[in-house]
């Protein structure tokens, strides 16, 4: 696989593409992922232009039925009237998103089923991504 880069900058550790929010990460990212979370995550070598070092495009492999809607400031619904019915339903978005760790099933990465743009990762892998450094990504608590 091969990504290109869109806006010239500084080089991060961890960041989302444009399209579909997929996390491209470092090697020291993964090995964050690899070790604190093995299960959780899959990691796909990805060539990333004019780059020489190792990057990494990262599947979350599980969704969990966690969002706490009522605790979350604002969720905006798909409806069957809306250009996508087959989304009809899911989350349009959600602003203030809140879980329910008591459903987390242990994960320490994942996607919230039904809100996919959302990527979940406990604190201690938070602690570890901010001893890496150098991220292009910001963290929300959502507990």
């Amino acid at each position: 696989m091969k990504a290109q880069i869109d806006h010239q900058g500084e080089r991060r550790t961890f960041v989302f593409t444009g399209i579909e929010r997929v996390p491209i990460i470092s090697e020291a990212v993964a090995y964050v992922f690899r070790t604190l979370a093995p299960d959780d995550v899959q990691l796909f070598p990805v060539t990333v232009e004019g780059e020489p070092r190792r990057y990494f495009i990262v599947n979350a492999v599980k969704a969990i039925d966690c969002i706490d809607e009522a605790n979350c400031r604002e969720v905006h619904h798909y409806t069957e009237e809306d250009p996508f019915p087959e989304y009809a339903g899911q989350y349009r978005w959600i602003y203030g998103l809140r879980i329910d760790p008591a459903k987390t099933e242990g994960a320490r990465i994942f996607r919230p089923e039904k809100f996919k743009t959302a990527l979940i990762v406990s604190e201690e892998i938070k602690a570890a991504l901010e001893r890496v450094g150098n991220l292009g990504v910001d963290f929300e608590r959502v507990t």
